[in-house]
């Protein structure tokens, strides 16, 4: 009996001993990560002594976790979806093909995205989306589907306006394009593959401003863009639009994390041109500009022979600060210039040579074509 009862409590503390052990390996197996929440925020002493977490100072949705460790913060971009979804729509066009030898037409559907700039019913989108479209219609972001006639389409930007009949509707925010910096966080906003309204995250990965075509031209990014994404919005933390989301290279045909979106100012220039006129045109001034070493203005790099601003007197180092009443602040601020305005119209500009202001009038000129320019 005696032995028995020992047995037995060699068996318990046996069994102790053992849990123990295994508890400890486990403790030392855990990795830190688990042990301490991802995303945690930095303490902060007060002036009162306690210690707050900090978060960041920016238009997202914070969540601190209660934890023994370490307050954890959650990042969430919610307000600014919520402020520019009803904003983006799904456009769905419809072509008519030929079919086979000619023999058969057919209706070949298609999907793309767009956003709303004007409450009274003009939406943006690309020109790629709604090109040879016999039919287009738009659905809102609650669902509502609405018949959408072209108010003006520009092939070179890539750029056409819709517009439709509806009450209610909600146009997106603008950001300051001078505002935007490489490493900022975006959001890409479209009906990617017609699953519905998507939102991805990225960043801006670069920002090329050289010239007024769309491969000058552009916003680079790293969030998910697919096809459907096309004429979507691509938005920035506080929910303002900042580009519109236009191409993709791929070798897949998927997302591979470089993907592209017309900046936002270019995209106000050439929506409100199509509004006012129903076409773009395009007028030529003659230089190739570059930032200022000093201050604000464009500065001039070169200047074509014989073109406008050469005829005027405009030479290479002059630093153009004022185009009729508008002053120019940047380079891409004489896109205006070049893009709305008709050829042979009279334009006064305003530059810096050596420190004194001097004016001229310049006579814009139709583009050249590229066997001219040549």
């Amino acid at each position: 009996m005696k032995r028995a009862l020992h047995l037995l409590i060699q068996l318990a503390v046996t069994a102790v001993v053992a849990c123990l052990g295994a508890y400890g390996f486990l403790y030392m197996q855990v990795p830190a990560a688990a042990l301490i929440p991802t995303a945690t925020t930095a303490p902060v002493a007060t002036r009162e002594g306690r210690v707050i977490p900090s978060v960041p100072a920016s238009d997202v949705a914070i969540s601190i976790h209660a934890s023994r460790e370490q307050p954890a913060a959650i990042v969430s971009y919610r307000d600014a979806v919520a402020r520019a979804a009803p904003s983006v729509v799904t456009v769905h066009s419809a072509r008519t093909e030929k079919g086979p030898l000619g023999l058969a037409q057919k209706t070949v559907a298609g999907l793309g995205s767009g956003v709303i700039v004007d409450a009274d019913g003009y939406i943006v989108t690309n020109y790629h989306v709604v090109h040879d479209a016999t039919e287009l219609a738009v659905a809102l972001a609650d669902g509502s589907l609405h018949l959408a006639r072209l108010a003006g389409v520009d092939a070179e930007s890539d750029i056409a306006l819709l517009r439709i009949d509806a009450e209610n509707l909600r146009s997106i925010t603008l950001a300051d394009i001078d505002d935007v910096a490489v490493g900022d966080v975006v959001l890409a906003v479209g009906n990617p593959l017609g699953v519905g309204q998507t939102v991805t995250q990225g960043i801006v990965s670069a920002i090329v401003r050289k010239g007024v075509n769309p491969t000058e031209n552009f916003i680079q990014t790293d969030a998910a863009i697919n096809p459907g994404n096309s004429g979507g919005a691509l938005i920035d933390t506080s929910g303002r639009l900042v580009g519109i989301n236009t191409l993709i290279l791929s070798h897949s045909g998927g997302s591979e994390g470089i993907g592209f979106a017309i900046p936002v100012d270019y995209v106000q220039t050439i929506a409100a041109t199509l509004k006012a006129k129903g076409h773009v045109a395009r007028a030529w001034l003659g230089v190739a500009t570059g930032t200022p070493p000093h201050g604000n203005g464009a500065l001039v790099v070169t200047v074509e022979h014989e073109g406008p601003a050469d005829r005027a007197g405009i030479a290479a180092g002059d630093i153009i600060v004022r185009i009729g009443e508008r002053s120019v602040e940047h380079p891409q601020d004489l896109r205006g210039v070049v893009v709305g305005a008709e050829p042979s119209v009279h334009v006064p500009i305003e530059f810096s040579r050596n420190g004194n202001r001097v004016t001229v009038d310049v006579e814009l000129a139709p583009l050249p074509t590229p066997q001219a320019a040549r």
